[in-house]
C-alpha cells in the first residue's frame, strides 16, 4: 500500500497547480498523483490553439514530477473510503492518505447517434496528436459544435489549409455566448476565412465509412467528410465523488477553502463548484485560468494554509485573427448592452441582471480583466447606457 500525506486524483493543470500550490506551504510533504492519461500535466491550450500555429509540443510539459511527486499514470480511482482514507486504484493498488484533492475534470459529451468510430472528442494531448496525424492526409473535415473546442479547432485546420465544414444547432457561432449579432457576424467572418459554417445544422446520424464519415443533418442534408471532430462540451467527472457520499451541486460541491462535506478533502478545477462572492452564487468553470488558480489556492490551503477562494477566473480565446477576453456570466439572454468601437471587431459587451453587471466580454480590448471583475463586483444599479466608455482600450 502506497501512503501518502496529500493524494491528488487527476492529472490536469487543475492537479499540477494543487502540486505546486502544496509546496508553496509543504516543501517535503509526500505527495501521489493519480491520473488516468499515460503522459504528466501538461497545459492545455496550446493543443487547441499555439501547436497548430507553430508552437513547439516540448514547451507544454509543466515538469510536476520535478517538485517530488509520485506519478501514477494511466491509472484511475475505483472507489475511495473516506472514513479509512483510502483510494483504490484500477489495477488494485490502495493508497492511503491525509488529505485529498479530486481534480477528475470531466469527460467529453457525446453525439446523440452515438457514434464514436472516426470521431475526436477533442480534449487531450492523444486527441490532438491523432487529429494532427489525420491532417497531414486528410483533406476534409467536419466540426460539430461552435464553442470553444469546435470555434478553435475550425480555425486551426482552415488555417492549415483543410476544407472544414461546422455544424451547429444555434444560429451564429458562439451563440450560447455572444448577442446575436455578433453570433451571426461570426457566421460570415469564418466562411470569408474558408469556412462551410452551417448554422442551425445539428448532426442527426453519422455512419463511419472507409474513407471517413457520412453525416445525416437534421435538414436531411448529406455530408460526406474525412475526419470529425466533435467539441459539444464537457459532463463534470463526479461519479467517484458521488459513490462516496460528497455533496453534489452541479459538480462537487465546496466552501470558500474549497474543502467538500469531508474537511480532509478538497476539490478544484472544472468538476468544482465553489461560492462566488461577486456573483453571489454558486459556480463551475471549466477554463485555463481557474484550472491553475483553484488548483494552486487549494493545494496551499491542503497543506495548511486557510485561505478564501474568491477569485473570478476569466477565459480567453482566438479566433483566427480576432480575439477576446471575458468575465462573469456570458449568457446572451441577459440584457446586454454593446459598446463598439468597431462594430463585432473591437469593443466591448455587458451582460446585466437586475441592473447589476453580472459578464464582461472583451472583443479585441486587452488590459481590462481586473477593470472588468471590479465592475461585476460593484452593486449598482447601472442602466445600460451607463456603460458606454466604462471599459475603453488599453
Amino acid at each position: 500500500m502506497a501512503r501518502y500525506r496529500y493524494l491528488v486524483v487527476g492529472g490536469g493543470m487543475t492537479a499540477d497547480a494543487a502540486v505546486r500550490g502544496i509546496r508553496d506551504v509543504d516543501p517535503s510533504g509526500s505527495i501521489g498523483l493519480i491520473s488516468a492519461e499515460t503522459h504528466p500535466p501538461y497545459a492545455r491550450p496550446p493543443l487547441s490553439k499555439g501547436l497548430w500555429r507553430g508552437g513547439s509540443p516540448d514547451k507544454i510539459w509543466r515538469g510536476t514530477a520535478e517538485l517530488g511527486a509520485d506519478l501514477h499514470l494511466g491509472r484511475t480511482v475505483q472507489s475511495l473510503d473516506l472514513a479509512a482514507k483510502r483510494a483504490v486504484d484500477n489495477r488494485g493498488t490502495v493508497y492511503a492518505f491525509d488529505r485529498l484533492l479530486l481534480a477528475t475534470g470531466g469527460t467529453p459529451r457525446r453525439l446523440p447517434s452515438g457514434a464514436d468510430e472516426g470521431v475526436i472528442y477533442f480534449r487531450t494531448l492523444d486527441d490532438y496528436e491523432r487529429l494532427r496525424a489525420w491532417s497531414e492526409h486528410r483533406r476534409r473535415f467536419a466540426i460539430v459544435g461552435c464553442g470553444f473546442i469546435g470555434t478553435e479547432i475550425a480555425a486551426a485546420l482552415a488555417m492549415n489549409g483543410r476544407d472544414v465544414v461546422m455544424l451547429f444547432p444555434e444560429d451564429g457561432v458562439g451563440a450560447r455566448m455572444f448577442p446575436a449579432g455578433l453570433a451571426r457576424s461570426l457566421n460570415e467572418y469564418y466562411r470569408g476565412r474558408g469556412v462551410d459554417v452551417r448554422a442551425g445544422e445539428a448532426v442527426e446520424t453519422l455512419q463511419a465509412t472507409q474513407a471517413g464519415a457520412v453525416i445525416e443533418t437534421s435538414i436531411g442534408r448529406m455530408i460526406e467528410v474525412e475526419g470529425v471532430v466533435a467539441g459539444l462540451g464537457i459532463v463534470p467527472a463526479i461519479g467517484l465523488a458521488h459513490a462516496a457520499g460528497l455533496r453534489i451541486d452541479n459538480g462537487i460541491a465546496v466552501d470558500e477553502l474549497l474543502r467538500t462535506n469531508h474537511p480532509d478533502v478538497y476539490a478544484a478545477g472544472d468538476v468544482a463548484a465553489f461560492i462566488n462572492p461577486a456573483l453571489g452564487r454558486r459556480i463551475r468553470v471549466e477554463h485555463e485560468d481557474n484550472a491553475n488558480t483553484m488548483g494552486r489556492h487549494a493545494g496551499r490551503n491542503m497543506a495548511g494554509e486557510a485561505l478564501p477562494y474568491h477569485h473570478l477566473p476569466f477565459f480567453y480565446s482566438d479566433l483566427f485573427d480576432l480575439g477576446y477576453e471575458a468575465v462573469g456570466e456570458l449568457d446572451p439572454h441577459l440584457t446586454t448592452y454593446e459598446d463598439w468601437k468597431d462594430p463585432y471587431k473591437e469593443g466591448v459587451v455587458y451582460y446585466l441582471r437586475d441592473g447589476r453587471v453580472r459578464g464582461v466580454l472583451l472583443w479585441n480590448v486587452w488590459g481590462q480583466v481586473d477593470a472588468a471583475r471590479a465592475l461585476i463586483a460593484e452593486p449598482g444599479p447601472f442602466r445600460p447606457e451607463d456603460l458606454r466608455g466604462r471599459l475603453p482600450a488599453a
